[in-house]
């Protein structure tokens, strides 16, 4: 598996966020989306994700195209932005169902509550989400995440709202994917503790107009 950009371009308004951008992350690997605010980030994640239309260039799955490899990929990738996607009216557990539903699958009852347990929720599983705490739904977010059965997740601040137990499970969940051969492309502004985890570091900004991202045999180990 394999997602690139190839000569990627981004315009917000009358003000270019990126031009030239070229990266590829594969299967094993968490590409870390890292720069200021206002600098583009949550841009080229939703340029990946495909909500997005790139000024110039394109995103491509496996060697193709995002835009022609259509269903394939979305059914590949799960996104999480910085809205959390969750229903005030409905429970958790409806909550994940419905997301379910959006990507084509069911999802039983006996097959969610166990994630929304080992999210911590387990206290919360029959209450509306109105009444949850900001990090209580952020938490029902990344329940969806981990049933979508999706090899690449694109991560839009996913530590935000997170206690510190929170932000280490969340640790622990991207470790589990990458090692077990999922693809990971995040934003963060938190450091990360991610021990055996390949880490391919991007910079976006206007350092990188016209010149190349770093190349995808950069790894950390943090």
């Amino acid at each position: 598996m394999q997602l690139s950009t190839h000569d990627l371009a981004c315009q917000r308004g009358d003000r270019r966020l990126f031009s030239g951008l070229e990266v590829c992350v594969r299967a094993g690997q968490l590409l870390l989306v890292q720069g200021g605010n206002g600098r583009g980030k949550t841009s080229f994640l939703r340029l990946l994700s495909g909500l997005g239309e790139p000024e110039a260039g394109e995103v491509r799955w496996n060697g193709v195209s995002i835009a022609s490899a259509g269903e394939d990929y979305q059914q590949a990738m799960a996104y999480l932005a910085h809205a959390n996607g969750v229903k005030d009216d409905l429970t958790p557990v409806e909550n994940v169902q419905v997301q379910a539903g959006l990507r084509g699958q069911r999802v039983s009852c006996a097959e969610i509550e166990p994630v929304l347990v080992r999210m911590g929720l387990a206290a919360c599983l029959d209450l509306p989400a109105r009444v949850l705490s900001f990090g209580q739904r952020r938490r029902v977010a990344l329940a969806s995440l981990l049933l979508s059965g999706a090899a690449l997740w694109i991560l839009d601040e996913p530590l935000t709202g997170l206690d510190v137990r929170g932000v280490a499970e969340v640790e622990g969940l991207l470790r589990e994917h990458v090692q077990g051969g999922g693809m990971v492309v995040m934003t963060t502004h938190q450091s990360l503790q991610l021990q055996g985890v390949e880490i391919v570091p991007l910079q976006i900004g206007p350092v990188m107009l016209g010149q190349m991202s770093l190349p995808t045999d950069v790894a950390e180990r943090g």
